[in-house]
């Protein structure tokens, strides 16, 4: 067997030790802990309020694109924060580029506005 392969061996079997001890300790756990159920430990939790009606009720959709959208601007942020501490080295090429990417950005927030999604209702 090749000294290349010998090391893909070397890092399944720690791989397979990992998950059998966690298996291990899960099935341990299991063995040793009381189990008392009550109603109140089966209640929902919600922050310290009691749960009133049913669990499922549906959403609009609208919320979970806005949350999207928040996230893709969230992650504009993150790209823009790196190029502004370094514009200095990256100079006018680095200037219009991240102009290009806030441009792009700026297009979806448009179409977004257009299609109305932007509504909070």
């Amino acid at each position: 067997m090749s000294e290349f392969l010998r090391s893909f061996l070397t890092v399944a079997w720690f791989g397979l030790a990992a998950v059998l001890v966690a298996g291990l300790l899960l099935w341990v756990a299991s063995v040793v802990r009381p189990v008392r159920p009550s109603g109140e430990k089966l209640l929902t939790y919600e922050s310290g309020v009691d749960p009133v009606g049913e669990g499922w009720s549906q959403s609009h959709v609208r919320y979970y694109i806005f949350a999207l959208l928040f996230v893709v601007f969230d992650v504009e942020a993150v790209f823009i924060f790196p190029w502004a501490t370094r514009l200095e080295v990256y100079g006018l090429f680095g200037l219009v580029e991240m102009g290009v990417f806030v441009f792009v950005l700026l297009l979806g927030l448009v179409y977004a506005w257009r299609k109305r999604v932007l509504r909070w209702v």
